[in-house]
């Protein structure tokens, strides 16, 4: 989708005009049959509501959509224009209109809104219709060039930074949504390889020889029962000032997650290819990052593997060891995303000794069951970390909540026979997995752990996403750096 700022209108002009409004304040010079309509629908602006109507402009006919954005003065304004501008998509994406205009004159909007705006039309349009052979016409999209008149001073700038937002989203949605059979640990790399050049990120890849030099038994024993190789996807954004320490987003890339010898049920298991949500997360942020040219410096680590349960997979019992020379009794092979990503931190921190380190993974089902998939789950070893990624939550959208680690918790994963097991008792499972993802942080390292799981397939269309992959994360980084590094 194409979104252009105009100050008049294109020739041709397109059939569909949509005019947005404040609650009650219609536009002033609109024709009667559209506000007695408005009126008889009890269309009065609130937010994310709309109506239509059909006049006669010049000849032709017209077709207005009324689209809300709610009190003026409201709590939450930004996100209720978000929402407003969501609507516009979902009614039109598949309408028959290639065109539209968005009409801001008399919104009285300012860069920030009409950015929000613009970001929640685009956002709700993103599709992933690659594979589909036999779609039915008035079910594909047609919706393709957005004009925008009227808006502010400053608004196509605050746009740009959001359309690479957008970028950063739709990429982590694609990778997400690609079938393990299309994205695995080679194409992971090689599509962000190629999405990426020109971007100024710069990217070094650690294939499975560099991983045994380096010791890197945890990860390795995930990944052995599969005839795909491993990788590990190392992507640097350097905007920031020189010498300053980086920031580190350390994403879980399970291409597939059968559970390996620990198999998972047949039912659903077709949803693990979005196991690796959290490296598609961390690439997707820094392509945004990159994009809108963050004055931070910022890298960005994806662990890839597949668990598969083949003959020289890793056996419940068996014991490996990790990078950090730590051993880990292997209990659970469903358990598999904390033994990449311990090796992933530990790297990560001997090679950048970053500033901290802020983890994302699709980590456990125990998230799923606390928290639903309204929030994601936040683990922190500091405050002052974790209440600017409890602020970017608010301020983004994507939504996280606090929940504890502590000597208690971390005593369940002791092992009789090793230095730890990889999974604790029943309950508290999200809690032990932090727990065990922090005996591999170094003292004096800032770090969180977000456990993304519930939150980033999603089985019903959200306020700007369809059904499927949500591009959780992205949105979440992407405003951690601008209010807590970039200022």
């Amino acid at each position: 989708m194409q979104i252009q700022f105009l100050d008049a209108l294109p020739s041709p002009a397109p059939r569909l005009v949509v005019r947005v409004t404040n609650q009650d304040a219609l536009p002033t010079d609109l024709e009667p049959v559209i506000v007695q309509g408005a009126a008889a629908s009890r269309f009065v602006g609130k937010a994310a509501q709309s109506h239509e109507a059909f006049v006669e402009r010049d000849g032709q006919l017209t077709r207005v959509a009324l689209i809300g954005l709610g009190e003026s003065n409201a709590a939450g304004r930004v996100s209720s224009i978000e929402r407003a501008g969501a609507v516009v998509s979902t009614k039109y994406l598949t309408s028959g209109e290639t065109s539209l205009i968005v009409d801001l004159t008399g919104a009285a909007l300012n860069p920030t809104e009409t950015a929000a705006f613009l970001l929640g039309l685009r956002l709700r349009a993103w599709r992933h219709d690659v594979y589909r052979t036999k779609q039915p016409d008035d079910q594909k999209p047609t919706l393709q060039d957005v004009f925008v008149l009227g808006a502010p001073d400053g608004a196509e700038s605050e746009w740009d930074r959001e359309a690479a937002l957008c970028d950063g989203v739709e990429f982590t949605r694609e990778l997400v949504t690609e079938p393990a059979n299309v994205i695995y640990p080679e194409s992971f790399v090689a599509r962000c390889t190629e999405r990426m050049e020109g971007t100024g990120i710069t990217i070094r890849v650690i294939d499975e020889k560099e991983m045994r030099d380096l010791g890197m038994g945890a990860l390795l024993g995930v990944s052995q029962g599969s005839a795909r190789p491993p990788r590990m996807l190392v992507m640097e954004w350097l905007g920031g000032e020189d010498g300053v320490k980086p920031t580190a987003f350390v994403g879980k890339g399970v291409t597939f997650d059968t559970g390996g010898i620990s198999l998972k049920p047949p039912a659903g298991m077709e949803d693990m290819k979005w196991d690796m949500g959290g490296a598609g997360a961390v690439a997707g942020a820094m392509l945004a990052l990159a994009g809108r040219k963050a004055k931070a410096n910022v890298i960005g680590v994806c662990g890839l593997v597949e668990n598969m349960p083949d003959g020289a997979a890793q056996r419940p019992g068996d014991v490996v060891t990790s990078m950090s020379g730590q051993t880990i009794e292997v209990i659970n092979t469903d358990a598999e995303g904390r033994l990449v990503l311990c090796d992933a931190l530990t790297w990560t921190q001997k090679e950048y000794a970053p500033a901290a380190i802020i983890d994302l993974a699709t980590l456990t089902g125990a998230i799923v069951a606390t928290l639903a998939s309204e929030y994601a789950g936040v683990f922190s070893n500091d405050d002052g970390l974790a209440d600017n990624l409890l602020s970017a939550g608010k301020g983004s959208g994507d939504k996280l909540w606090r929940l504890p680690i502590g000597a208690a918790y971390d005593k369940m994963i002791d092992s009789p026979i090793a230095d730890m097991k990889n999974v604790g008792p029943r309950f508290g499972g999200s809690i032990t997995a932090a727990q065990f993802l922090q005996r591999y942080i170094d003292k004096g390292m800032i770090w969180a752990h977000l456990d993304i799981a519930g939150v980033v397939w999603a089985d019903k269309p959200g306020a700007t996403w369809d059904k499927g992959a949500t591009g959780y994360g992205v949105r979440l980084l992407d405003r951690y750096v601008r209010d807590a590094l970039e200022q």
